[in-house]
């Protein structure tokens, strides 16, 4: 496949994209405060400890709480806690819990649950796919029933943060082999009915201990094509749609977007296969058109990214990265050199999760493609798709992942993709590894900075990955939704309400 004939495909494939909308737009319903909501997959488990899943947060998110929560614009501020955490020492954070909270099954919310929570995350037998988010963290010790301290292993200068990313479980129904599917959280919903393959229903919890949702009831729909989705929306059977194609943004009843926090981004594996030779990693990236990806899929609501997996408002952003530019010549070269020409390389993906994944992954293979290289392209339902990203062993030649940074620290992102024993992570890198490490304990904020943009220079130059973009969040609403976009990408419905009659 020929370069102008690549330029052709993403055109196609955009119009294909917009092709699959249509149907009437009833809007005539009446009013009410029960919703629903058209997300990419089905959760694979209600249990929020246990895998690292947007679809599962997207629900999960309105059952459980946090320690520590962030406001829409993405400040951090008290959630469970009663305010901020302050340092007891060197590797001692002390939290103060808000008092008469209870979980939806009836245990008591206070440093018991806290501690639970903690000991249960952290510990390697429960395998956490959240863990690489506190492995600093060694453990919680209660002080009083409102009152527990976590530790950490050395100075962690991202405690608090790491605290608005762990759920809260109660300390004893967490243990229950039935806890991931008939989740009990302390948030404004629980939940009503999980009827697997169709919908899961959440009804607004008659204990909760914060304001009153406007939303009493809100169902959940997994529909995987952007599309479909679109024509849901339209036909009045969806009030809000996650990732809306760009291409139909004029024509959902309402739309709202911002630049997100999500990358999508090819992990190559650096410990075996061709993508090995690092000249074969360089050429992966100098074969993708970037910018055409931007405008022609994405319809100019993305960026190319810096070849760094972070955004500009991030901590350990680098500002003097650039993309590896569009050079088709130089990829062919790169891959003769490597004498990679005509070799097979498999890319893994999905479909559905993220925004016109699909369809990056297809224009990236066919980019490959054009360079020289035989590319076979492995699509999974979501679930099978989790575990090839999270396996060791036999990683993925290739592998695609949309990744976003709700710590808005380059901690998040650097310990579970660059450095060696992350999660997916595909190199053994030493230097990048005593990097991501040392920072991670390292209370001075400007020789903190310095080792993460050092990180992100070798990740760049050793091209462990193939950049590609930072997206925008897209959504689709009815007109009688009313709802503020956040910045973490959380759909907090306890923050939507709709138009009464």
């Amino acid at each position: 496949m020929r370069a102008p004939r690549m330029v052709a495909v993403l055109a196609i494939l955009a119009l294909l994209a917009a092709a699959c909308g249509g149907g009437g737009n009833d809007q005539s319903g009446a009013a009410s405060s029960a919703i629903t909501i058209a997300i990419g997959a089905e959760p694979t488990t209600l249990d929020p400890q246990v895998r690292d899943d947007g679809n599962e947060r997207a629900v999960n998110d309105n059952i459980y709480e946090t320690l520590m929560a962030r406001d829409a614009a993405g400040e951090l501020q008290p959630g469970l806690a009663t305010a901020a955490p302050t340092r007891k020492g060197e590797e001692t954070w002390e939290f103060k819990l808000r008092p008469d909270i209870k979980f939806s099954n009836g245990e008591p919310f206070n440093a018991d649950a806290v501690v639970a929570s903690v000991t249960r995350v952290i510990d390697p037998k429960f395998n956490s796919e959240q863990a690489s988010f506190f492995s600093t963290i060694t453990g919680a010790t209660k002080v009083d029933d409102l009152t527990v301290n976590i530790e950490t292993k050395g100075p962690d200068p991202l405690l608090p943060s790491r605290m608005y990313w762990m759920k809260m479980v109660p300390a004893q129904y967490s243990s229950d082999a039935a806890f991931a599917d008939k989740p009990a959280g302390t948030g404004p919903y629980q939940l009503k009915e999980w009827g697997r393959g169709n919908q899961i229903v959440l009804e607004a919890n008659p204990n909760y201990w914060g304001a009153k949702p406007q939303i009493t009831q809100v169902t959940y729909k997994f529909v995987p094509e952007g599309g479909a989705r679109m024509s849901g929306l339209l036909a009045g059977e969806y009030d809000l749609i996650t990732n809306l194609l760009p291409e139909d943004v004029e024509r959902a009843p309402k739309s709202a977007h911002l630049q997100g926090l999500e990358h999508p981004m090819i992990i190559l594996n650096a410990r075996g296969s061709i993508t090995q030779d690092e000249r074969v990693r360089q050429a992966l990236n100098y074969a993708v058109d970037k910018q055409a990806l931007a405008s022609q899929l994405f319809g100019g609501l993305a960026k190319v990214d810096t070849c760094q997996i972070l955004s500009p408002q991030m901590f350990g952003y680098n500002p003097d990265l650039q993309p590896y530019a569009y050079d088709p010549a130089k990829a062919k070269s790169l891959l003769q050199e490597a004498g990679a020409v005509g070799k097979q390389i498999e890319l893994v993906g999905e479909t559905g999760r993220w925004l016109k994944d699909a369809e990056t992954i297809q224009a990236v293979a066919g980019f490959w493609q054009d360079a020289g290289l035989k590319v076979k392209v492995s699509n999974y339902d979501f679930d099978t798709y989790l575990k090839h990203l999270f396996q060791q062993p036999n990683r993925p030649d290739a592998i695609f992942v949309s990744s976003s940074n709700e710590l808005l620290d380059a901690d998040r992102q650097y310990s579970n993709y660059y450095a060696e024993g992350g999660s997916g992570t595909s190199n053994s890198d030493p230097e990048l590894k005593r990097l991501v490490t040392e920072a991670r304990t390292n209370i001075d904020e400007g020789s903190r900075l310095q080792q993460y943009q050092q990180a992100g220079k070798l990740a760049c130059d050793k091209a462990y990955f193939t950049f590609l973009l930072n997206i925008e969040d897209i959504y689709g609403m009815s007109e009688r939704l009313t709802w503020q976009p956040r910045v973490d990408a959380k759909l907090i419905v306890s923050g939507m309400s709709t138009a009464q009659s």
